[in-house]
C-alpha cells in the first residue's frame, strides 16, 4: 500500500510512504499495516508543517485498509 501527499498547486509530492518500507517485522498488506502507514504519513506531514489534507480514495470504498489508513493519519493529528 502506498500513500502520497501532493500539492495541487505545484504538482509536487510533499510526503510519501508505503508498507514496503516499514520498521520492524510483520505483514505489509493487512489492516494493522495500513493503520501504521497512516500514522507514519501523518507524522511525516506534521514534521513538514502540513496539518490539513484532502483524502482522495481514488474510487476505493471507505472500509477495510483504506479506513484504517485514514484513522491512523487522524490519530497522528492530520486533519481532513
Amino acid at each position: 500500500m502506498y500513500v502520497q501527499v501532493i500539492s495541487d498547486e505545484s504538482g509536487q509530492t510533499l510526503a510519501a510512504a508505503s508498507t514496503l518500507r516499514h520498521e520492524g517485522s510483520g505483514a505489509t498488506s493487512n489492516r494493522a499495516a495500513a493503520r501504521r502507514l497512516g500514522e507514519r504519513i501523518g507524522q511525516l506531514c506534521l514534521d513538514r508543517n502540513i496539518q490539513r489534507v484532502v483524502f482522495d480514495r481514488n474510487g476505493f470504498l471507505f472500509h477495510g485498509r483504506v479506513k484504517e489508513l485514514a484513522e491512523g493519519a487522524r490519530t497522528a493529528g492530520l486533519k481532513f
